[in-house]
């Protein structure tokens, strides 16, 4: 299988990217790549590893899915996409994480808006996404994002898991571990860990009213089709709509990359716990990612004089 996109990435796409905040990459992923990824996210969903959440059965999450798939380590490791994202960032890029989104056929749960950036102990400019789906996804169930929200220099804060009011005993654990200054998810919890025991920094401003006030903001959605491939930045503001009633699933696989400015951050708000290696390092604010080369490998480079 071709390490190379179907096509040349053009420097029109680059300058959307950096600008909007997002781009949709069309029919960059051969149809090889396509079965890889369908067969790792089937793979993945069969078989739950402690690192699984949800909202009921509508919606499973899991997290670090590459480390037990071998269909998702092989997409990560030989596939175009880290190419693509170095492409686009111009700088070597160094896988971080990955996460499978699996929504079954029937009601599609609307995913709120929210930035990537509060959930993990990473700070930077140079983050982004790839999303990439083995199933045809419309503009009114794929990701929406609001342009240029990347460039608005703020963090906001987002409950994930159940509201304060349903789970007081939740909600008193995380303010207990927000005071003590640690985060509710350790080392010694990766392996079983919830969303329901994840909590917001209460000194973050709010995650403002998008859908509420969707006049107000420039949000942009895609049609999306297998092959295609969307990027977005780990700062922007982005969701997707649901709908009650459909005929088959929106099984999607992202993976997180970072560039040469992201470095270690402790937040007092984590959600998604650091990879499981890194915890054997210590890491300590301010550290660059490249400082820890066995958890953060460097998958593409530019060419020598390219």
């Amino acid at each position: 299988m071709s390490g190379n996109p179907l096509r040349p990435i053009s420097p029109d796409e680059v300058a959307m990217f950096h600008r909007d905040g997002a781009v949709l990459l069309k029919q960059v992923l051969a149809g090889e790549w396509l079965e890889l990824l369908e067969q790792g996210l089937e793979y993945a969903n069969d078989h739950p590893d402690g690192k699984s959440s949800g909202v009921g059965e509508a919606l499973r999450i899991d997290q670090f899915p590459a480390d037990q798939v071998p269909q998702l380590r092989q997409l990560i490791e030989t596939s175009p996409i880290a190419a693509i994202v170095g492409y686009v960032l111009n700088s070597p890029v160094r896988f971080y994480m990955d996460q499978m989104f699996y929504k079954p056929a029937g009601e599609i749960t609307p995913t709120p808006w929210h930035q990537d950036t509060c959930y993990y102990n990473i700070a930077g400019n140079d983050l982004v996404r790839a999303w990439a789906c083995p199933d045809p996804v419309p503009r009114d169930l794929s990701i929406e994002v609001v342009r240029g929200s990347h460039r608005w220099n703020v963090t906001y804060h987002t409950w994930v898991g159940r509201d304060p009011a349903e789970d007081p005993e939740g909600a008193a654990r995380a303010a207990s571990a927000l005071a003590a200054g640690k985060a509710v998810i350790g080392a010694e919890a990766h392996e079983n860990w919830s969303y329901t025991d994840a909590f917001r920094d209460p000194t973050l401003p709010p995650t403002p009213d998008i859908d509420g006030h969707r006049d107000s903001f420039d949000i942009l959605g895609w049609d999306y089709e297998p092959g295609d491939i969307l990027l977005f930045h780990g700062h922007i503001l982005h969701g997707a709509e649901g709908v009650s009633d459909w005929p088959h699933p929106r099984r999607a696989h992202a993976s997180m990359w970072a560039g040469n400015d992201i470095h270690y951050l402790h937040r007092p708000g984590q959600v998604v716990p650091d990879p499981k290696a890194l915890y054997d390092f210590s890491p300590q604010d301010g550290d660059t990612l490249d400082k820890f080369p066995e958890v953060f490998p460097v998958l593409w480079s530019p060419p020598p004089g390219g």
